[in-house]
């Protein structure tokens, strides 16, 4: 027997669009609840570094980041091009600014201009060289009480005793290196002892950011059903009415008086999704998306006629398939002293663009498999990972064959199967371009963005530093992906659109359930979560506004 309990609004999915979506919908007065099919709640949120891309939000304007809705509309119709339409462009421009302040008034999270985090393509028109992504502040764990213990895990624990935001890392990275490295150190450790002695359990980024959501929530007497697998979208008279879940081992109706949001996230773990859609190689074992991530919602969707869009993409990123599970390869490919290279032995992309680029080309290249080659003077430098320069990369990657070692960049290149005489080619060329301070092969530190993650301390060229100090060491890169980012076609209101165009009335999809707003293209740190947020904030208002009727 099913049993059937009422709601005006159901959201299934507890990472950041739901909750967002949640959240908002609770504040217009609807009695909402959330159900989450994971035994935790945050999703790929709680994961993340929660860098959030919003357009001239209040956070970035009291910081005085020259932004306008003029450059910012010029800049995303650059990255995007024509792929989205221009109104839900102009929808996420406009209810961005708004979602944020809606946070800042109705949760504990406050926010802070990551300075300096460049848009990942500021020499386009409207781009800003000095970024308009934020983060969350710390946020004291305590405030969530029991339910800090059901919150997602991060994708990479912090040290003990330290509070570090996503913007540290740049500086710890550089901790051998430049003076900000120990400074940036030493403030991380007092952070902890400062909250510490006030009786604070901090928390910062995904965390943070996922941990203030559900604070907003319980402050707002939503409930998030764990453990609730969605089964069915519930049809009636035409419209979407509900939803069916399993909890507690039976089924129960979930009624939807005004409208249900999906936001559960993509489908990055459904190895026969990732199969039928996108392109060879790809793996459920290369992305650091949240393991509760398989489709389902996007599977809901589509059986009742939504469109799906983008299903060959994702928000992809270079990985190292380490035994301990994929490691997103962003700073350290940065740094100099580095290069990629592919089977043939050869460089075959700008190793600091990007991410989602870097991968785009390794399939447009069919660059597999990849490598990236460093030496000791690297090693010797550099933060990689959370290991500390000069000590040695753990027996444990070695033998799982994601890291290989040799004393000459010929022996490496028999180790790797890569053709020596090529790669020691490639390695020389490479060499002389460092010297000369310029990267004409492939334009690696053109950019300012190449420069956000370089060594300021290297000369001519902070991207750029030779490799000459052996032993050598080749890296496994695989094309990995922080979440899918295709799926249920979406119009600037966050409203689910058959093939024909027309509204599936009842029915909201957010976040990595729907086609990103961004495309193909990838305008800054937070272009996953800015509009995941913005579009669940959006679906509320909508259905805050409509009839139920």
């Amino acid at each position: 027997m099913t049993t059937v309990v009422e709601y005006d609004v159901v959201v299934v999915g507890a990472g950041a669009a739901g909750m967002v979506g949640a959240l908002a919908a609770a504040k217009h007065g609807l009695r909402t609840v959330v159900v989450e099919k994971a035994a935790v709640y945050g999703g790929t949120t709680a994961r993340s570094g929660a860098g959030i891309w919003v357009p001239n939000n209040e956070v970035l304007l009291d910081a005085g980041v020259p932004d306008t809705p003029t450059k910012a509309a010029e800049y995303l119709s650059a990255v995007v091009g024509d792929e989205v339409p221009a109104s839900r462009l102009q929808a996420y421009l406009a209810a961005g600014p708004a979602m944020i302040s809606f946070l800042l008034q109705h949760t504990p999270l406050r926010f802070a201009w990551m300075e300096g985090y460049p848009d990942y393509y500021p020499e386009l028109p409207g781009g800003l060289p000095g970024g308009r992504s934020i983060e969350p502040q710390p946020l004291d764990a305590n405030l969530l009480g029991a339910e800090y213990a059901a919150l997602n895990g991060p994708y990479m624990a912090t040290p003990p005793g330290t509070v570090v935001m996503d913007v540290d890392y740049k500086w710890l990275a550089l901790i051998a290196r430049h003076p900000r490295g120990l400074t940036t150190a030493t403030e991380i450790v007092s952070r902890y002892l400062a909250a510490w002695i006030r009786g604070q359990k901090p928390i910062t980024m995904g965390q943070a950011l996922a941990g203030g959501l559900r604070a907003g929530l319980l402050a707002a007497d939503v409930p998030v059903w764990l453990n609730t697998p969605l089964t069915e979208l519930h049809v009636s008279a035409g419209r979407v009415a509900g939803v069916r879940v399993v909890r507690d081992g039976e089924e129960v109706l979930l009624t939807a008086r005004r409208g249900v949001i999906v936001g559960s996230g993509g489908f990055e773990h459904n190895e026969a999704m990732r199969k039928q859609y996108q392109q060879a190689p790809i793996g459920t074992d290369w992305t650091v998306g949240a393991a509760s991530n398989t489709g389902d919602g996007i599977q809901a969707c589509a059986e009742i006629g939504a469109a799906l869009e983008l299903m060959d993409s994702a928000w992809w990123g270079p990985m190292i398939p380490l035994p301990t599970g994929p490691y997103f390869c962003l700073s350290e490919r940065t740094l100099p002293g580095n290069i990629f290279v592919n089977s043939a032995g050869d460089r075959f992309v700008n190793e600091a663009a990007p991410y989602g680029d870097v991968v785009r080309v390794m399939y447009a290249q069919d660059a597999f498999p990849a490598w990236m080659i460093t030496d000791q003077r690297y090693r010797n430098r550099y933060l990689f990972r959370d290991i500390p320069p000069l000590l040695p990369y753990p027996n444990e990657w070695y033998r799982s064959g994601a890291l290989f070692r040799d004393w000459t960049i010929e022996g490496l290149a028999g180790k790797i199967g890569v053709p020596p005489a090529a790669l020691c080619a490639t390695v020389d060329r490479f060499n002389d371009l460092a010297a000369a301070g310029q990267d004409t092969d492939f334009h690696r530190g053109d950019s300012s963005y190449d420069h956000y993650y370089a060594d300021p301390t290297n000369h001519p060229n902070p991207c750029l530093a030779a490799l000459v100090l052996p032993p050598f060491y080749a890296m496994r890169i695989v094309p990995g992906d922080l979440g899918t980012n295709g799926g249920v076609r979406t119009d600037a209101q966050g409203r689910a659109l058959r093939t024909d165009g027309s509204v599936i009335p009842g029915l909201y999809v957010a976040g990595n359930a729907s086609a990103a707003v961004m495309g193909r293209g990838y305008a800054g740190a937070g272009s996953t979560l800015g509009p995941a947020m913005t579009f669940g904030y959006l679906a509320a208002l909508d259905i805050a506004g409509s009839s139920g009727e």
